[in-house]
């Protein structure tokens, strides 16, 4: 059996709408539109508009769709439908996103944050399919999770379950998610920046000559840059990606014990790094996990790559009861 979908992905710099086609267990993207996120009134404007140009181009009614999906940062509320004030959309104060789509489209429509989106769409349609109890990581900018408990979303009393960037990890170490030595600060791409500029100026001060990285390009230095460099086997940026992998065995150590999942799916810079890291991870997590819940739990890389922004909305509303 066929369904028609339609997703909205909000997003700090820019928003798409995408129209997908779920039959039986597969999802395929039949079209999306993006456009870029601007003042909150245009923004919402031109968010009505764009999804009811998707819906007439392809002769989407209440009657033939069955739900809109929409996927936001958080705070929000899920249950009231209503964007709180993300950190990454100013202004968006007590939006009512879920009835202003309603009322534009007479669709039923459901709203979550993109970690748990992203958890839905890699459960449903990704790497998590057929598991009853999964995680998802984002690994991105910061570090998110989404958390998928006995078969169904878990959002916790007000969607803030899965928050693990915010757990330290350590006393000391790089500032992620307001919190130095935080999760988010050991493993994330502004984690592993901090940590490769802390390594850096060690070797500088030393008197040791960092070939790929001079004093004045310190502030300038990324993940991507790190990993390219531990490609070519430096010794300094390979330390710089397992420092991070070992907090992120930590971490998982932490989740395993705690959830007991099946198996975990991380995004980001670790479907592009997992090589780097997955030696260091795997040896911290055998020492610091029950090996019971380990045995039972696989790690793997997210499946759906670059479209995950596109499943996420369109997973949340083929998640919705109707």
């Amino acid at each position: 059996m066929k369904e028609n979908l339609l997703g909205i992905d909000i997003g700090g710099t820019k928003c798409a709408i995408a129209y997908g086609i779920k039959e039986n267990e597969s999802l395929t993207i039949a079209d999306k539109q993006m456009f870029p996120t601007t003042t909150v009134e245009k923004t919402i404007t031109d968010i009505l508009h764009e999804t009811e140009v998707m819906m007439q181009k392809h002769e989407l009614t209440p009657a033939n769709t069955r739900a809109i999906g929409i996927s936001c940062g958080g705070p929000l509320d899920s249950k009231t439908g209503v964007v709180i004030s993300p950190p990454n959309l100013p202004g968006w104060d007590n939006i009512p996103i879920v009835s202003l789509i309603e009322e534009k489209t007479g669709i039923k429509a459901s709203l979550h944050n993109d970690a748990n989106a992203c958890a839905l769409a890699e459960w449903k349609f990704g790497a998590g399919k057929g598991t009853q109890n999964m995680l998802f990581l984002t690994f991105g900018t910061g570090l998110g999770a989404g958390l998928i408990l006995n078969n169904q979303l878990y959002t916790g009393a007000n969607d803030n379950a899965g928050e693990l960037g915010h757990i330290r990890l350590s006393e000391f170490g790089p500032v992620g998610y307001g919190k130095k030595g935080s999760f988010e600060g050991f493993v994330s791409g502004g984690g592993i920046a901090q940590l490769a500029k802390t390594f850096v100026l060690e070797e500088l001060q030393s008197g040791r000559i960092v070939d790929w990285c001079k004093r004045e390009e310190l502030e300038q230095l990324t993940a991507k840059k790190v990993a390219d460099e531990a490609r070519k086997g430096n010794p300094l940026a390979l330390q710089i990606y397992e420092t991070s992998a070992a907090y992120l065995g930590k971490g998982l150590a932490m989740v395993i014990d705690i959830l007991n999942p099946e198996l975990i799916v991380i995004g980001g810079i670790y479907t592009r790094n997992e090589d780097l890291m997955v030696p260091m991870m795997k040896k911290i997590i055998e020492q610091e996990a029950l090996s019971l819940s380990n045995a039972v739990c696989k790690i793997r890389p997210a499946a759906l790559g670059e479209q995950i922004g596109d499943y996420a909305a369109l997973s949340i509303a083929a998640n919705l009861t109707v």
